[in-house]
């Protein structure tokens, strides 16, 4: 009976004292403060070494891999702790002689604050660029788990692949001793699950380069018939640009607005001849396109196509389409222009107020063609939908795009055309949250400021693809010409800015010679020609010989 009872675990228990105390589904943002306290009570006196709290934040995926085989079928998996903060615990909280009474109930209260940004020791991994290393050290969101995304009634979809989840926790442990492996031993855990949004950003345009196989497409041509033997009308152009970031409200806003943004469709027609006008356009429709990746090994580089996570036994990607809206466009007024606009604008700097024209067609004749422009509004869909910020991590990412469909008059043969922009998700952050640092945390900062200032740098000499004269090969320089300037006619030493120059009498060869000495820094410096050659003089400080070059 002894043996038993000795095996009963003590009861951990993890509560909220904030304001999201009676909440579902607890949820935070950056800079947000998690207040509560943790009671464990033990029905028989129960011994310990270590209590820790801790925040924490994790990630788990899978991968399915592909084979036709049974010995090599099966899953590959990966387990990422990227955050794990720890509370400190008073010492007088803790029981004499690190036993825990039977039924008595012990408080530990604890605060953490939601980071902005992750340590760099969280992303250790080789990775291509700075880029992707301020994204994966960004805080992710919580994603996968339904219960996280409810609203307390009804179980709400994020759209996320069960192969891929992202959690946080409160947890507490009671430690007894370590195992042979040198693992601490949890003798009792509890745990209280929460939902972290963070605040993010609107990021720069992704740049685009517009492959065939590439998940975007910001521009499309299309050649345009009244009928299958027909003779060509023209040649019809799409295109756009990245729109501004769907702007989420804060986590816990009670505001009703909608999620909108605005996108912008050019829309230009390049006739055949003359007699041709533009073609009768009929809608224009716009689909949301949702496309979670994820790992079972660290990502080296931003997704950028689906079709790299396909057929893979490492990655995969789970892409899911949402339509957003379908309008008609007939009534869109063309405009003509006579001969080719001025140079046209990148597209990343247009506005609504400036239309942009787009670049002529493959088949412009360098006469007469007409533009018109289209304005889609982008809203998200409210219901059983949960969409989170675009976010980058080792393992799981999520990216979202535009696809715009434009519908054209059924007596064509072409019936539509489609392009794929990027669009991004963002979130503010909580406007009441401040970062705040204590005072021995601003002395260290502004003691490495300090440091940084007086750091010693260090010159080297150039390496020898930057000094190492210029092969030209056949292409040939005309020779330089020289213009003669005043020297310096004011009293003391000369000045480094005027120097003597005359015209040589042909064309030669100039030497440089290198010493493999460090030489102090000239005083100042001379010209002067000498039986068709030029000579450099360095005057240096007093006892250093002059270097003639």
């Amino acid at each position: 009976m002894r043996n038993f009872t000795s095996k009963v675990k003590p009861v951990i228990n993890v509560s909220l004292s904030d304001d999201q105390q009676e909440a579902f589904v607890p949820s935070y943002t950056s800079l947000d403060r998690i207040r509560g306290h943790v009671t464990i009570t033990a029905k028989y006196d129960t011994s310990f070494d270590e209590i820790y709290l801790t925040f924490e934040g994790s990630t788990k995926t899978f991968v399915e891999k592909i084979a036709t085989t049974s010995p090599v079928s099966g899953k590959s998996e990966a387990f990422q702790v990227f955050l794990r903060l720890v509370q400190p615990i008073d010492p007088q909280a803790l029981p004499d002689s690190d036993v825990l009474k039977a039924g008595q109930t012990y408080i530990f209260p604890f605060t953490f604050v939601v980071p902005e940004k992750l340590l760099p020791q969280s992303c250790t991994h080789a990775r291509g660029g700075h880029r992707l290393q301020e994204a994966h050290l960004s805080l992710p969101p919580s994603l996968g788990d339904p219960m996280m995304a409810s609203l307390g009634k009804t179980l709400l979809d994020d759209m996320a692949p069960e192969m891929a989840v992202i959690s946080y926790a409160i947890k507490a442990r009671l430690i007894q001793g370590r195992g042979n492996s040198g693992k601490p031993v949890v003798a009792a855990e509890g745990s209280k699950r929460l939902r972290i949004v963070p605040a993010v950003e609107e990021r720069p345009p992704i740049t685009v380069c517009g492959g065939l196989k590439d998940d975007y497409r910001l521009r499309k041509e299309k050649e345009i018939k009244k009928g299958m033997f027909k003779s060509k009308l023209g040649c019809l152009t799409m295109e756009s640009s990245q729109p501004k970031s769907l702007r989420l409200p804060p986590l816990r806003s009670k505001s009703s607005c909608p999620v909108t943004t605005m996108a912008t469709v050019n829309v230009r027609f390049d006739p055949a001849d003359e007699s041709a006008q533009p073609p009768s356009l009929s809608t224009l429709s716009s689909k949301l396109k949702v496309a979670t990746y994820f790992a079972s090994v660290p990502m080296t580089d931003i997704p950028s196509k689906v079709t790299d996570f396909h057929y893979s036994n490492t990655k995969g990607v789970l892409v899911e389409t949402i339509m957003l809206s379908s309008r008609c466009v007939a009534s869109a007024p063309w405009e003509r222009h006579s001969s080719h606009s001025p140079r046209r604008r990148d597209s990343a700097f247009s506005t609504l107020s400036s239309p942009v024209v787009p670049e002529p067609s493959s088949s412009y004749n360098g006469k007469t063609f007409y533009t018109t422009q289209i304005l889609v509004p982008i809203t998200l869909p409210k219901g059983s939908k949960v969409f989170v910020p675009t976010f980058y991590s080792c393992l799981v990412c999520r990216v979202y795009s535009l696809d715009l469909y434009l519908g054209i008059s059924a007596l064509v043969t072409a019936p539509s055309m489609h392009i794929k922009v990027p669009i991004e998700i963002s979130m503010e952050g909580n406007p009441e949250a401040r970062p705040t640092i204590s005072a021995q945390e601003a002395e260290a900062i502004a003691t490495r400021e300090v440091n940084d200032v007086f750091a010693p740098r260090y010159m080297t000499r150039p390496s020898p693809e930057y000094t190492a004269p210029a092969n030209l090969g056949s292409f040939a320089l005309p020779s330089p010409e020289y213009s003669e300037l005043e020297p310096n006619t004011m009293d003391g030493p000369p000045s480094p800015d005027y120097a003597e120059f005359a015209q040589p009498a042909g064309p030669e060869t100039t030497r440089i010679y290198e010493d493999s000495e460090p030489i102090s820094p000239p005083l100042y410096s001379s010209f002067s020609q000498r039986n068709g050659r030029i000579r450099t003089e360095m005057m240096m400080p007093m006892g250093t010989p002059p270097i003639r070059l």
